[in-house]
């Protein structure tokens, strides 16, 4: 089985082909990225007009080399998938549109993938993980515990009820100077700490009941330690203290929400025995560690996708899109993309959150 994957939900223009060979091994056959940091570097961040223009510019082409690097026809694909949402809708639109003009030309089904699921069922690509498992989604604009427990059908344990944990790298990376994208140089930063200890930051939501999470008081005390520092410009000592600190009690807060969420999902669950770990933030090698630890000593395993997968991709949609083409799940032409799109559309509402947070 072919398919060709689209994703072009934030600041990457993805196209990708991917096949299982019908004993549940999957092959990425090309997985193309462009990301389009230079463009919104000067910025601090993404600019959501200046993202779907850029789709618009560049889809076309990486499709078809996608296309040509996996060595295929578009009469030999079984479907074509593209990310239905959520994200900026500018960028949803043009990948959907790219979709089913291929699938309109070509008499393919069409699937519109929820990105979140993208990334939940990222691992599957890679590894034999089997429903259910507790799934930690943690990235730019999300962060978020699931019980994953199969195609389509997740129960949302806990979300977090203000910032998630990359927008929060990302912001505190930024008010300390350090460039954009700011998790991946923040992380870079806190690896050369003299003196990890020195800042004392807070652990948001810790030793409280549930496994939601709260990122924003962090993001602040970050602010507030670095307006203390001596006035002129940063010493990197401080920037490598104060990063080190970030991502220190970043990880605290995540193991312990985990090990609530693993107790929870237990209760429904007692033979499950794997956290999977996705989304951007998974890239985080110190946070990977401290979350492997951690299921480790619940008896638990911990999964997760190869760095390459971790971030916005094609290859994730093109499987999602798979697995959802093989349980039946395909979409009309009429599909309207989504900005948002909760992979669990019965939890409640987060507290606090506004209504904001799905």
């Amino acid at each position: 089985m072919l398919i060709l994957g689209i994703e072009t939900s934030c600041d990457e223009t993805a196209a990708s082909v991917v096949t299982d060979v019908g004993t549940g091994e999957a092959r990425i056959l090309s997985n193309v990225v462009l990301s389009q940091l230079d463009e919104h570097r000067p910025y601090g961040g993404v600019v959501p007009e200046i993202a779907a223009r850029s789709h618009l510019d560049h889809i076309d082409r990486l499709v078809k080399q996608a296309m040509d690097e996996a060595g295929v026809s578009y009469k030999e694909l079984d479907a074509v998938s593209a990310t239905g949402g959520p994200g900026l809708i500018g960028g949803v639109i043009v990948g959907v549109m790219t979709a089913k003009a291929i699938a309109l030309t070509h008499s393919l089904p069409f699937i519109a993938v929820n990105h979140l699921e993208g990334h939940a069922l990222s691992v599957r690509l890679t590894e034999q993980v089997e429903f259910p498992y507790l799934l930690l989604l943690v990235s730019g604009g999300h962060c978020q515990l699931l019980s994953v427990e199969g195609v389509g059908q997740y129960k949302r344990l806990g979300t977090t009820i203000d910032d998630a944990l990359g927008e929060a790298f990302d912001k505190s990376a930024k008010l300390l100077g350090l460039g954009y994208p700011g998790g991946p140089l923040l992380e870079k930063a806190a690896e050369k700490a003299t003196n990890p200890d020195r800042f004392k930051l807070p652990r948001p939501m810790r030793g409280r009941p549930g496994c939601d999470f709260s990122f924003s008081g962090l993001k602040t005390a970050v602010r507030t330690a670095a307006e203390k520092l001596p006035p002129g410009p940063f010493k990197e000592e401080d920037l490598n203290d104060l990063s080190s600190a970030f991502q220190t009690a970043a990880g605290e807060t995540l193991v312990n929400r985990c090990t609530n969420a693993i107790k929870m999902f237990k209760e429904d669950h007692p033979k499950g025995n794997t956290l999977v770990v996705a989304g951007g933030v998974a890239a985080n090698k110190v946070l990977r560690t401290r979350l492997e630890v951690m299921a480790k000593k619940n008896g638990f395993s911990m999964v997760a996708p190869p760095l390459a997968l971790c971030t916005d991709n094609a290859a994730m949609i093109a499987w999602a899109g798979l697995e959802c083409f093989k349980a039946g799940k395909i979409d009309n032409l009429n599909f309207a993309p989504r900005p948002r799109w909760p992979l669990d559309p019965n939890a409640p509402k987060a507290a606090f959150a506004g209504g904001k947070k799905a």
